[in-house]
């Protein structure tokens, strides 16, 4: 990544954070958490990782369709809070399955003892 691309990362984290968690109604499932936001070389795209506290497969598959269902709403608040860009990127979210996997690793080690 070049600095630029890092830089707009950083700051597409930043802004969305509050913004995603405003727009989504469904408060059902809590805070949405922003992990990680990469965006390609050519500033087209960013792929946005979220997790959330619950990670059983029906409330995670109903905060995907939330966030899916104001991704454009999303992106156009972003864009009102960034404007030294000329466009701004489209955004992928993808549920982030680290957090999930390191309480698994941490359930099967407290198994052991």
């Amino acid at each position: 990544m070049s600095i630029t691309t890092e830089r707009l990362a950083s700051l597409i984290q930043r802004e969305l954070a509050p913004i995603v968690n405003q727009e989504i109604k469904d408060k059902s499932f809590g805070y949405i958490n922003l992990t990680e936001v990469k965006v390609t070389k050519d500033m087209s795209y960013a792929t946005i990782y979220y997790t959330i506290l619950n990670d059983e497969e029906e409330v995670l598959s109903r905060a995907k369709k939330a966030i899916e269902e104001v991704k454009a709403t999303i992106r156009m608040e972003l864009a009102k809070k960034i404007r030294n860009i000329r466009k701004i990127p489209d955004l992928v979210f993808k549920y982030d399955e680290a957090l999930a996997y390191g309480n698994h690793i941490d359930q099967l080690l407290k198994t052991i003892k």
